[in-house]
């Protein structure tokens, strides 16, 4: 495991910021993640290019560090996949910058209509459909994230649990498996075997909890977890934004399985 930083309002967080080499979207014998910070991901995968809930500018809450890549900088991409409608996961303003350089967007149908009223040209799947992004397979797998279902600020439709998602990617070195922003559900513990789960550890009511989180490490004993949604947002009242790898370590079996990043260090599958 990688080290961290407490700050003075007690949020654990990287402990410096790696800036994204150009060199990451070029071609590549092996397949390489990149952390950009929150729950946004960089892979290239034998050269395909694929960002998952890509938050590279535009966000309406303050950081706790900068980004390691500058939505000018992305010179290509095969697919931007977004899990589910929150900002800090759909960022329009990202998403419409990436459109001259990006060859598709996909979501849960929801969320592609709301790329089209953006500008963007989403394409809307099913969960448990599959597609491809260059020689990427992926799958929508199913989350419990309808947080807004409780709130009558948000009343003005029915939220549905298809309405989040998270995605399972066959990759030619191994399995990834984002379980995305969800309490934890059965089915979560009845994958195939993946090689990586991003691993988002929040103890929040509506993320997977620090309980839930070991439930899932544990059911995959041998998966690397690389840490995500942690030590981005500077808001130490709000639980989504403050799990502490330290925490969650303390619970899972094969501890040292656990990979903390830096944003923009990269990490070989």
């Amino acid at each position: 495991m990688g080290s961290y930083v407490i700050n003075e309002k007690g949020q654990a967080m990287p402990e410096k910021t790696i800036p994204v080499a150009k060199g990451a979207f070029g071609t590549k014998a092996r397949t390489e993640l990149i952390w950009l910070g929150g729950g946004s991901v960089l892979l290239n995968v034998r050269g395909t290019v694929i960002l998952i809930d890509p938050l590279l500018t535009g966000f309406d809450m303050p950081l706790l560090f900068d980004c390691p890549l500058q939505v000018s900088d992305v010179p290509r991409v095969d697919g931007v996949l977004v899990t589910h409608i929150d900002n800090d996961h759909f960022s329009r303003e990202t998403c419409t910058a990436l459109v001259p350089v990006c060859k598709s967007f996909h979501a849960p149908r929801y969320v592609a209509e709301e790329m089209g009223k953006s500008g963007v040209p989403g394409t809307g799947h099913d969960i448990g459909e599959e597609f491809t992004v260059g020689d990427v397979r992926v799958r929508l797998t199913p989350a419990k994230h309808n947080w807004q279902s409780e709130s009558p600020e948000f009343s003005y439709r029915v939220w549905r649990e298809e309405d989040y998602c998270g995605c399972w990617l066959d990759t030619p070195d191994g399995s990834i498996w984002l379980p995305g922003d969800s309490r934890l559900m059965e089915s979560h513990l009845h994958m195939p075997n993946p090689k990586v789960i991003l691993f988002d550890f929040s103890d929040n009511d509506w993320h997977i909890g620090l309980e839930g989180a070991a439930s899932l490490a544990n059911a995959y004993p041998l998966a690397k977890l690389i840490c995500i949604h942690w030590g981005t947002v500077d808001a130490p009242e709000m639980s989504p934004f403050c799990g502490n790898p330290g925490e969650i370590k303390k619970r899972i079996i094969n501890p040292e399985r656990l990979i903390v990043l830096n944003p923009g260090e990269p990490f070989i599958v």
